[in-house]
């Protein structure tokens, strides 16, 4: 998970260990492509806004790196107005879960993109 809202970062990593997932959390991009560069993750819910790398350059240099991995994202963002966020979440068909988000939505979307992969 990249998220660099504590509060948001912990009742998500709460929520989905309680489902049974392990969870690691990066607070902005640039430190969730070296994870993603050391381990094989089965999927990546990242906040679209986040400091040094955002959501769409992590997204992007994965693509280029390891481009199954797009397949493999869930984006979160407080801001579904700005026109290029609108028009990447179209351009890439990944599904983004609208901040505040209740723990349940964030259970179900997970369990859904996970059943797709």
């Amino acid at each position: 998970m990249v998220e660099d809202e504590p509060c948001i970062a912990l009742i998500s990593t709460r929520t989905l260990t309680a489902e049974g997932f392990q969870v690691d959390i990066a607070v902005n991009g640039e430190i969730a492509l070296e994870m993603w560069r050391k381990k094989d993750y089965d999927l990546c819910v990242s906040d679209i806004r986040t400091p040094r790398m955002n959501g769409i350059e992590l997204y992007r240099q994965l693509e280029s790196e390891c481009p199954e991995a797009v397949y493999k994202f869930i984006f979160t963002t407080g801001d579904m107005l700005s026109g290029n966020i609108k028009t990447f979440l179209e351009e890439t068909g990944r599904p983004c879960l609208p901040k505040p988000f209740a723990p349940e939505n964030l259970r179900a979307i997970v369990k859904t993109v996970l059943v797709a992969v």
